[in-house]
């Protein structure tokens, strides 16, 4: 089986990988699965703090807004998926035709890996991380900036930016378009907004995750994010809202992330693997609130299913493949800024 990838590529970037199922595991494969300063401070202390709700913590600004917990298993879980996308981009860390940015947004900038590593590279660049939850680290570059705020309420900045970043926030968002729009607004002239997210819908081409716990579980997942008012499947439409939003020269790409180790190719198999332990620290996170707050189950029921879907998650026998999108469009030259 091969998951062929039919969308235009850049000759100089990264390309998709082609997932083909290895019949030959071996056994490195089944370990790979195994004052005024003192009142900021302290409401920069209190949004540390965060929620506590059945042994997991959550943001607190906005409480409720984001279903996903901000406690340390999930910061850990956060900086393990930057290195997936760093695996999946040869590094890259944009793969908008950018030429030296001086204002650059990254939204809901998590533990901020992505905008310390791009001010690392970018020194003459001004970084603002922005985020619902205060847990990005204190010692970063000297041109990055973090702040708290939603960015799907009205952007307030006082400067326009070069560049607009956003990734993994397929399931943060009432209203994409709105922020898509927003960041058209916040563009100068010439500038580029990129999102890259996943396709949170699990794939595969030959049946194996038919009626499987882990094909169950997400799509009560995204019943779930639509109780909210949510599509947790949205990243399709992404390139079309682009253009709605004003963007021009959009390009969309599609890679593929591999649920765990089944495909054949080194590159693959730590994709794969990189993959099944974040989904592995993620999954609990991903349920909990949502099913015993939406569907009324008890903790030890949403444990279960937790269990559940972690055994596929680790079943090589499954070939689950995640499609992995990166879209991106620039402000016209010629539009008012």
């Amino acid at each position: 089986m091969a998951i062929l990838d039919q969308t235009l590529q850049d000759d100089d970037g990264p390309q998709p990988v082609v997932l083909d199922v290895d019949s030959q595991p071996s056994d490195s494969d089944s370990a790979m699965g195994s004052s005024l300063e003192s009142d900021t401070s302290s409401i920069r202390s209190s949004l540390y703090e965060g929620v506590e709700e059945n042994g997991r913590t959550y943001h607190k600004y906005k409480q409720g807004q984001y279903y996903l917990p901000n406690d340390e298993m999930e910061q850990n879980r956060l900086d393990l998926q930057h290195h997936l996308f760093n695996l999946t981009f040869d590094g890259k860390l944009a793969l908008a035709p950018i030429s030296n940015p001086h204002m650059v947004l990254d939204i809901g900038t998590g533990t901020g890996l992505w905008a310390v590593d791009f001010a690392e590279k970018n020194p003459s660049a001004v970084v603002t991380g922005t985020d619902l939850s205060a847990i990005q680290p204190d010692l970063v570059p000297p041109n990055v900036q973090f702040q708290i705020s939603d960015a799907e309420d009205e952007w307030d900045f006082s400067q326009k930016f070069d560049y607009i970043h956003g990734r993994a926030l397929t399931i943060c968002f009432k209203n994409p378009l709105t922020v898509f729009k927003s960041a058209y607004t916040n563009l100068l002239p010439g500038g580029y907004f990129e999102m890259q997210d996943l396709y949170f819908r699990p794939h595969s081409d030959d049946g194996t995750l038919t009626d499987t716990a882990l094909e169950k579980w997400n799509a009560k997942l995204k019943d779930g994010g639509a109780k909210m008012g949510k599509d947790w499947w949205c990243t399709p439409n992404y390139a079309r809202w682009f253009k709605e939003a004003g963007f021009v020269d959009v390009v969309e790409k599609k890679f593929f992330w591999p649920g765990n180790t089944w495909p054949k190719g080194r590159k693959q198999k730590e994709m794969g693997m990189t993959m099944l332990a974040n989904s592995m620290e993620g999954v609990e996170g991903a349920t909990l609130k949502m099913f015993t707050g939406l569907y009324g189950m008890s903790v030890e029921e949403v444990q279960e299913v937790v269990r559940d879907v972690k055994r596929d998650l680790c079943d090589r026998r499954i070939h689950t493949y995640y499609p992995l999108y990166v879209v991106y469009g620039r402000k016209p030259l010629d539009a008012p800024e």
